[in-house]
């Protein structure tokens, strides 16, 4: 079976890093609770590596060696902890020449999840943009979940949230989030906010007139919420624990408000924003830099299934 035709998986990369093994630990107990492959890979970057040392054949030789022997090593570890952790798990691993992002992306398929540790969010920018000498599509092909360091989070809590704003890119988010929470029996919390815009001079705002405005913002959501929900919630989904959270906030902030005791924050990308906005828009970059759990990013294109 070719990479093309193989059954959905969870693909987590490695590097020997603290934060890669929190991803590892997240992405091997996901791989379980989802009946999937693991695919542990490391890319050996090794036009970064050769440029370090010297010109010779040997010397290019010794340092391509040396790489792929420690690559081998860290994916040796990363796949014994995996076995041992969850012994039923079909694990396979995958050594390749390229840099961390262009591996991942060549691995990964639509229905895949990819999982990376949250030192360097460089890495994650290179996989939602893509690259062309990689593929052609500019962004990635899944879901992609970012993982801190260990923050005594290893208790699971059974709590999936997940941003809605009537969105395509909030429907992906709402549908994998509840797709995840199906596979880790956990119940899923709706945040919807909103920030009413205020007259420049905002004193001259009768109070009335300011409550009524406020009125109209929350019936919008409440709207919004009901909408998607209906949209999104098929005969598998329909039996789980699904509350709503709405309140006058900024995005970011009720976010990581109702997040803090979850297992996963799930939030959609429209690809806006270029290199400088990580191309998710200010939401997702800052929710991605401030959370204390796993955070899943949707990108564009990157419904589970087909």
């Amino acid at each position: 079976m070719n990479a093309q035709e193989r059954p959905p998986a969870v693909i987590v990369g490695v590097d020997g890093s603290p934060t890669a093994h929190a991803a590892l630990i997240w992405a091997t107990e996901a791989a379980a609770r989802r009946r999937q492959q693991l695919r542990i890979v490391h890319g050996l970057g090794v036009p970064m590596v050769m440029g370090t040392f010297s010109d010779s054949k040997s010397e290019r030789y010794k340092a391509g060696e040396a790489a792929r022997e420690a690559g081998h090593t860290v994916l040796t570890e990363s796949s014994d902890y995996a076995r041992g952790a969850r012994p039923e798990l079909d694990v396979a691993t995958v050594l390749a020449p390229e840099d961390a992002p262009a591996v991942l992306l060549n691995e990964a398929r639509r229905g895949d999840v990819i999982v990376v540790g949250s030192r360097g969010l460089g890495a994650v920018r290179a996989i939602m943009l893509g690259s062309v000498s990689v593929r052609t599509s500019s962004h990635a092909p899944c879901p992609v979940v970012v993982v801190p360091e260990s923050d005594d989070r290893d208790r699971h809590r059974g709590k999936v949230v997940v941003g809605v704003d009537g969105s395509d890119s909030s429907r992906r988010a709402l549908r994998f989030a509840l797709n995840h929470a199906l596979a880790t029996e956990s119940k899923v919390v709706v945040v919807n906010s909103w920030e009413v815009p205020l007259p420049a001079d905002e004193a001259s705002l009768a109070a009335d007139a300011q409550s009524l405005h406020e009125e109209v913002f929350d019936r919008q959501s409440e709207e919004v919420v009901a909408g998607v929900l209906a949209e999104v919630i098929d005969d598998r989904t329909q039996e789980l624990d699904i509350s709503a959270v709405r309140m006058q906030a900024n995005a970011v902030e009720a976010l990581l408000e109702a997040g803090e005791d979850a297992d996963l924050i799930v939030v959609g990308s429209r690809g806006r924003g270029g290199v400088r906005g990580l191309v998710m828009g200010s939401t997702s970059q800052g929710v991605l830099h401030h959370a204390r759990g796993p955070v899943a990013v949707l990108p564009p294109h990157s419904d589970e299934t087909d």
